[in-house]
């Protein structure tokens, strides 16, 4: 879990003010070609776990930047931490900005709270309309294509060296999403050649989320959203059993929010609901890109 921690101290520190640098985690490792001279690969290497030898060679004989950190023990995990927390504050200096600080994680909890109150003064979230609705999937956002998967191209038909994609799922974490979730990224990487992230929300948006709006404007977001599959109140008062919201309102009050903090950001966004059939939709889209 530690690039966990790596992703949240580098977007949340860097990513402001039109800067930012993008940590990936977790990426499957691919041809060298793939990679855009924006890249930059950091190896934490543990004893008796060697990185792949060859995938680590052929980037070197590409010309990308490689740096490879051993840990030797599990007492030196202290000082992977301190040595992180300690280049991010040091790059905070050379970008220009103050790395200690989350300017715009708090745009998103605002709009998240007006969705939250609009619901609890009418009993429904602000309703949104679909630019497109096929197989079970609406489509939110401008959409050029008649089906989803020509949607998704259109939108991200628009990507170019520099830019990468942000995949912001407000799903449930299984095993099998995340290995769709990872299956879809890796095409959609290959395909575009740009970088592709994963976050599951809300917990994102105290990670990359503050780079999502703070950064030069470089992503291309898409939100996917679903049913809830098991609904769960919330109680009004601890212990109480009266209760006027769900925790499935007050998710799909983050993702709303969130969206709606993107676009004032002037961001790229395009939601995709998947409606009740999660894993069978993640399926269809990830055939959908060759």
């Amino acid at each position: 879990h530690f690039g966990d921690w790596v992703e949240q101290l580098i977007a949340e520190s860097t990513g402001k003010e039109g800067k930012g640098i993008l940590p990936v985690i977790r990426e499957a490792p691919g041809k060298p070609e793939l990679y855009g001279p924006d890249r930059v690969f950091v190896g934490l290497e543990v004893n008796g776990e060697p990185l792949p030898a060859l995938f680590i060679r052929a980037l070197k004989e590409a010309g990308h930047p490689v740096e490879i950190l051993r840990v030797h023990e599990p007492g030196d995990l202290g000082g992977q931490f301190f040595l992180w927390m300690m280049a991010t504050a040091v790059t905070g200096y050379f970008l220009g900005i103050n790395p200690f600080d989350q300017p715009d994680v708090e745009a998103a909890k605002a709009m998240a709270r007006e969705a939250v109150k609009a619901y609890q003064a009418s009993g429904r979230l602000p309703e949104e309309t679909p630019a497109l609705s096929f197989g079970g999937v609406d489509v939110y956002g401008q959409v050029t294509g008649k089906d989803t998967v020509s949607a998704l191209e259109g939108f991200l038909a628009g990507a170019v060296p520099g830019d990468y994609i942000a995949l912001m799922a407000y799903v449930m974490p299984t095993d099998e999403t995340d290995i769709l979730l990872h299956v879809f990224r890796t095409r959609l990487r290959d395909r575009y050649r740009v970088p592709v992230t994963v976050g599951y929300g809300p917990r994102f948006l105290h990670s990359t989320g503050q780079l999502h709006k703070g950064d030069g404007g470089r992503g291309l977001f898409i939100q996917l959203t679903a049913d809830s599959e098991e609904d769960i109140p919330i109680p009004d008062e601890p212990g109480a059993a009266a209760s006027s919201m769900t925790f499935g309102v007050l998710e799909a009050a983050q993702a709303m929010g969130d969206r709606q903090a993107l676009l004032a950001k002037g961001r790229r966004v395009l939601r995709l609901h998947l409606g009740p059939d999660i894993i069978g939709r993640l399926a269809l889209l990830t055939e959908g890109i060759l």
